[in-house]
């Protein structure tokens, strides 16, 4: 993920106040990090945490990585509009779909 959104080691490291060598420890699976380091990269990288905790669930197909994405930069009066936007548009296509 860190490479996909064009960071360097150092510059992730220099992010999450680490040494770059812990971060290639981490990367390259010989160290854990703990709680509070792996809080802070969840959301300096902006993934999910089902990845990390979840990596066999079916939810991690792109389209939902890219809609969670999207909704951790709403405030809770974006997302109350979005999810009433969402189920009136899945009770028209459900209507649709019966006739």
């Amino acid at each position: 993920m860190r490479i996909s959104k064009h960071l360097t080691q150092k510059q992730l490291a220099e992010r999450l106040s680490i040494s770059p060598r812990y971060l290639m420890s981490l990367e390259n699976k010989k160290q854990i990090p703990s709680c509070p380091l792996l809080f802070r990269i969840i959301r300096e990288l902006g993934i999910s945490a089902d990845m990390i905790f979840y990596p066999e669930s079916k939810n991690d197909e792109e389209t939902v990585k890219k809609l969670q994405m999207l909704l951790n930069t709403c405030n809770e009066r974006d997302i109350t509009a979005i999810i009433t936007i969402l189920q009136s548009l899945v009770k028209i296509m459900n209507s649709t779909q019966s006739q």
